[in-house]
């Protein structure tokens, strides 16, 4: 008989990629705001509310929702639901789990490399580095320690983290922005174009999801494809895969701030982030090469 596994943030692109990757070994559950499917479960973060039996049988539980940091302008309110979404949504799960009494084997979270902060300098950072002071670190930070309570508090098992990357996905997130203006013509690097982009392809951020899973891997685990990409090179390959050229000037920082406000150091800085912890316990990612990346999703 299966293993049961419960995923949140059902309607997003890492977690329908990750439905295709397991459901061949895995028996799959969905929690969802409006659920249509028979393995589609209500759950309300406002009301404090999961449907007792979305937890019947669960062995496993992937938790993968959270609003998307690049959707909005950060204002006050949208910083909240940054927040809430991830951490809040995962205190409410340990809040079930402690109302029914029931233990899982595993409480895998998704993170993002943004705990790191962003790095003017050519460092590398391993899981073993510290978090960096600004908003996506902060978040990150709560978001793994509570992730790590479920472990802690004997709820799960092991506690695991994934901390991705930009996910790189032709129908949605950073792809989608970057190859639009691309597209018109009018797509350029953004300020120096030397800050460094750690990247996945989706294929292997869901693969990278059940190969922890399967293996039973416990702590924290960088998500990235290892190949130390900047921005003017991405941007360029992007160029490249839809045949285009770039006929603008990078655009200066100073209309990045303009443009994007509080969230313009996430795409005017960045950081190298190394994935060799991942690939020492056994992953094998597909995708390393950016053309070859792009020509996957573009081409």
């Amino acid at each position: 008989m299966k293993e049961v596994v419960l995923i949140t943030g059902a309607n997003g692109s890492l977690a329908k990629q990750a439905i295709k990757s397991l459901e061949g070994d895995f028996q799959i559950k969905l929690l969802s705001r409006t659920p249509k499917l028979s393995n589609e479960y209500l759950w309300d973060l406002e009301k404090q509310y999961i449907d007792p039996n979305s937890l019947k049988d669960v062995t496993h539980i992937i938790h993968l929702a959270g609003a998307s940091i690049s959707a909005k302008r950060w204002t006050a309110k949208r910083k909240q639901e940054i927040f809430s979404s991830r951490i809040n949504s995962a205190k409410l799960l340990l809040k079930q789990l402690s109302v029914s009494g029931q233990k899982i084997s595993t409480f895998l979270s998704a993170s993002a490399v943004g705990y790191y902060g962003s790095s003017l300098n050519d460092s590398v950072f391993d899981e073993s580095s510290p978090p960096g002071n600004d908003f996506l670190s902060n978040v990150c930070l709560e978001w793994e320690q509570t992730a790590l309570s479920f472990e802690s508090l004997g709820f799960a098992e092991k506690s695991s983290i994934l901390r991705f990357g930009i996910i790189l996905d032709h129908t949605s997130g950073a792809l989608k922005s970057m190859s639009f203006p691309i597209k018109l013509g009018i797509g350029s690097p953004l300020g120096n174009g030397k800050q460094w982009v750690p990247w996945i392809h989706i294929d292997d951020a869901s693969n990278a999801i059940k190969h922890v899973l399967k293996n039973r891997l416990r702590g924290v685990f960088n998500a990235v494809s290892g190949t130390h990409t900047n921005n003017e090179e991405l941007t360029q390959a992007i160029a490249s895969s839809l045949n285009r050229k770039l006929h603008f000037p990078n655009i200066p920082e100073y209309l990045c701030k303009v443009i994007f406000g509080e969230m313009s150091g996430v795409v005017i800085n960045g950081s190298r982030v190394s994935s060799e912890k991942l690939k020492s316990n056994g992953y094998k990612f597909r995708y390393t090469d950016i053309n070859i990346t792009l020509e996957s999703l573009l081409g």
